[in-house]
């Protein structure tokens, strides 16, 4: 059900209809330009970043709760106006009243407790209950409830759209995505365009969630803009005559203000080195809502470079967090899993496998151990599940690529997940990689509009099937790795000749691969306490080689396991337990 057409049946006969975009400015805006990061006018072509004023015009069509102009017969003929307005058709029931009334309530107290039960249960019960495939009331119903708060407004819109995104048949419209992206805007321009911090406390998770959907809604809207078939004429105009909104620059400049604000960086540094934060932090830095959500825009760079392919820029912007030790992350689990989706996927398009096999491993261990204390009705769990699926599959594809040695319990997981496919992609079968590619890659965006004078076609996979051919082109150069691995491992000494003949490969076409082998087998892989991009070349291979002459000479590097420890550790643990049994028999 097109929501347009529900506007549209809320009209009453003779009223004008709902215009996409206001063209009245509110009083008191300030645009986000106005706070540009500076490292932005090179980081992406070097190009200034955007003037908002000429498409930015207020944020969608006139609400009761506007700010007045400050003449009083305006605003009396203001009120005139308004209060011969038709009555709106839409009634909100008692019981979402009463949510709303205590939900502002606890927000204007600072309650960050009850807000966060609120956000985390009450919100997700009461959307089971009313609203689970519709969208909840719209602002302008809630507006008389909570007495004009606009600040509430701004954080129950947040909500709102987010539903419609996750839950609404059909998702959002244009026009709502445009007024989201406004929405977000009047939201951080009440956070970062102040001398002092704002008087707003607010739980992680929902800080998180903040940061995750403004990607989100942005990668949402890149697709959208991209899928040209099935557009009007005048859709399509309005996404030309729009360029601006959802713009890559916007949002970078956010999440790059975000950080500056809260100067998370420096206070990561000093942390790393022993020292006070606080003492580095500023007055906004040491507000907890400013410190969480700079440290989430790093999380949000690193996403949102990994959806741009720029994997180096990606692990850059992790320079001060030391992922070997918990640190602000850990406090939001789904903050966590995704940081540590995204970094791994960046180390195996660069090829550092090692680096990519332990952060997948390190995640999937710690989701494995903590998967019981994840709320199961909530936004966050469908998602980190499908990660897990994505992590497993993107494990498999290192693993088979980079065999080593991991955790018994992720790899038995693995072998029941993946175990078919690993068999397929050791043989060589190509398409078996693509699927697990396709599956557990980001979906891939393109900062820049389409080509709209061009004739109508989807480009969404444009950005994707770019990614899809450096990563198919790499496997294909280790293509026959695992075949000649398998008979490295037979032998300590081999003639080339005789080994290559084994293979059905000329002799020089054998001593390619071994050379490829080589080379393919030793990654840069960090150390701990460096940073994400330092390292050295290291080898973890089971197998290793060297040619004297026409001699192959193979050395198994596989480290025996030691299983006598395992079972002493074992041994030790059941005779503590029987003492304790015993005591408690004695006590008895």
């Amino acid at each position: 059900h097109d929501l347009r057409d529900v506007h549209a049946e809320s009209r009453e006969p003779g009223d004008k209809p709902r215009e996409l975009l206001s063209t009245t400015q509110p009083e008191g805006y300030r645009r986000l330009s106005e706070f540009v990061h500076p490292d932005l006018t090179t980081m992406y072509g070097g190009e200034e970043y955007p003037d908002y004023e000429q498409y930015h015009q207020g944020y969608g069509p006139p609400e009761p709760y506007e700010l007045h102009t400050g003449d009083p017969r305006a605003d009396l003929e203001y009120e005139r106006q308004y209060q011969q307005a038709p009555p709106p058709t839409y009634i909100v029931p008692d019981v979402i009243k009463r949510f709303i009334e205590y939900f502002q309530k606890c927000v204007s107290d600072g309650n960050v407790y009850e807000i966060g039960n609120i956000y985390e249960n009450s919100f997700n019960k009461l959307t089971e209950r009313f609203f689970k495939t519709s969208s909840w009331p719209e602002a302008e119903y809630i507006m008389p409830i909570v007495k004009n708060d606009n600040v509430f407004l701004i954080l129950y819109k947040e909500l709102y759209f987010r539903h419609i995104y996750a839950k609404v048949q059909g998702g959002p419209n244009l026009e709502q995505r445009f007024e989201s992206y406004y929405n977000y805007c009047n939201l951080f321009n009440y956070i970062l365009n102040q001398k002092s911090p704002v008087p707003l406390e607010l739980p992680n998770q929902w800080l998180w969630d903040i940061i995750d959907e403004f990607i989100y809604q942005f990668q949402s809207f890149t697709h959208y803009r991209s899928k040209l078939s099935k557009k009007g004429d005048d859709e399509i105009m309005i996404l030309r005559s729009n360029p601006k909104i959802w713009n890559v620059h916007s949002v970078l400049n956010v999440l790059h203000s975000l950080v500056d604000k809260s100067s998370i960086n420096r206070q990561l540094e000093v942390f790393s080195s022993g020292g006070d934060p606080d003492s580095v932090a500023g007055d906004f830095g040491r507000h907890s809502l400013y410190k969480m959500l700079g440290y989430f825009s790093l999380v949000g760079l690193l996403r949102l470079h990994s959806l741009l392919g720029d994997y180096y820029q990606a692990i850059r912007v992790l320079e001060n967090i030391d992922l070997n030790k918990q640190g602000l992350y850990s406090r939001v689990p789904s903050c966590q899993i995704s940081m540590y989706y995204y970094v791994g996927f960046a180390y195996m398009m660069m090829r550092r496998y090692q680096d990519a096999i332990r952060t997948f491993t390190s995640i999937l261990l710690y989701i494995q151990r903590t998967k019981t204390m994840f709320q199961r009705s909530s936004y966050t769990f469908d998602m980190i599940m499908k990660q897990n699926e994505q992590m497993f599959n993107l494990l498999a594809v290192c693993l088979t690529l980079y065999p080593m040695r991991i955790d018994e319990s992720v790899h038995s997981q693995l072998r029941e997940k993946c175990g078919e496919k690993m068999i397929r992609m050791q043989k060589g079968d190509l398409q078996a990689f693509e699927d697990s590619f396709s599956f557990s890659c980001p979906k891939f965006l393109s900062p820049v509009a389409p080509n709209y004078e061009a004739p109508p076609a989807n480009y969404h996979k444009e950005a994707f099937m770019a990614q899809l051919k450096v990563f198919i082109d790499e496997v294909q150069q280790q293509i026959a790795l695992p075949v000649v691995r398998s008979y490295l491992k037979l032998y300590t000494t081999m003639p080339v000749p005789k080994l290559a003949g084994f293979l059905d490969m000329t002799e020089e076409e054998f001593r390619t691969h071994l050379l490829c082998f080589k080379h393919k087998m030793s990654n840069v892989t960090s150390s701990k306490g460096t940073g994400g991009l330092d390292g050295e070349f290291q080898s973890a291979s089971e197998v290793d080689f060297f040619i004297d002459k026409d001699m192959v000479h193979i050395a198994d590097t596989k480290v025996a396991r030691r299983y006598g420890d395992f079972f002493i550790r074992q041994i030790h643990k059941f005779e503590e337990m029987k003492r304790s049994f015993g005591e408690l028999q004695t006590k008895s």
